[in-house]
């Protein structure tokens, strides 16, 4: 199969960027959700920064186009030049910057910079080291690594192994600054109605995550095969044990086994009040 081709049963799906993406491949597959019966065929291309870059993944866009298929093209770019060379493709190209631009311009009463820099928070230094030190905090405090200053949490989240705190934490800690530590639930926690020790005290910023027993196990069982760990009967106990003891210290929770990592964030900051940055 060449560069740009699909499958013949899906859509070919392009997320471009004049920075990481992450903005682009966020809101575009807001969007692909809509539409669950549609195969796609997802490739991002991050940092396109220039003329020449932007002709070379145009390339690869008109080269997935065939009488029957259309590639679908988001894009945050945000420098005029490059964007009017990838409008040129044959795809479909959904412009999720350029087009909402003028707008804000024409309300401010202010031109915009065009600039990748600006775009993604890099000329806001305050903004920029909140995030910076909010990830050092979420490494350090990964799975109950460091118990040290959870009281500087923004938020901690407690779950059982493989709920998935760490992607959770650290999506929070890029995209909006805050500082997550996450916990760990193990056997020995259940053994009491009480709080683990290292959070007990710190239920006003606790927030539980969830999971059923059949996700959990399939999840534990592609690290762990055949082991107690990944057992369903394992998975039950602690999932019900866990939501048992959010229950009992009123901590709000959510179950992780169908919602993508940006929705859950979104919640958790809704029901935690949290702002992020601004």
């Amino acid at each position: 199969m060449s560069e740009g081709s699909a499958a013949s049963d899906s859509t070919p799906v392009f997320f471009v960027a004049g920075g990481t993406g992450i903005s682009a491949e966020t809101l575009g597959n807001l969007m692909l959700a809509q539409f669950p019966s549609v195969a796609f065929q997802r490739r991002k291309f991050p940092f396109v920064t220039t003329v020449e870059r932007a002709r070379e993944v145009r390339a690869v866009f008109d080269e997935a186009c065939t009488d029957s298929v259309t590639p679908l093209v988001f894009s945050s770019v945000s420098d005029e030049s490059v964007r009017e060379v990838l409008q040129e493709t044959r795809g479909a190209f959904i412009d999720l910057f350029g087009s909402h631009l003028h707008t804000v311009e024409r309300v401010l009463r202010v031109n915009a910079t065009h600039g990748a820099a600006a775009l993604h928070g890099l000329g806001d230094t305050r903004r920029y080291d909140a995030r910076m030190k909010a990830i050092e905090y979420s490494m350090e405090h990964d799975d109950g690594a460091s118990l040290r200053h959870l009281e500087a949490a923004d938020l901690i989240l407690v779950a059982p192994s493989r709920c998935g705190k760490t992607p959770t934490s650290m999506y929070l800690a890029l995209q909006h600054g805050l500082k997550v530590a996450n916990y760990p639930l193990v056997d020995e926690d259940f053994d009491t109605g009480d709080l683990p020790r290292p959070i007990r005290g710190l239920a006003d910023r606790c927030f539980g995550l969830l999971s059923t027993a059949a996700r959990l196990s399939q999840v534990r069982g592609e690290r762990r095969p055949g082991s107690r760990y990944a057992s369903l009967a394992q998975c039950s106990y602690e999932l019900r044990r866990a939501e048992a003891l959010y229950r009992s210290h009123r901590i709000p929770s959510i179950n992780s086994a169908s919602m993508s990592v940006e929705e859950m964030a979104a919640v958790i900051m809704q029901s935690s009040k949290l702002p992020g940055l601004l």
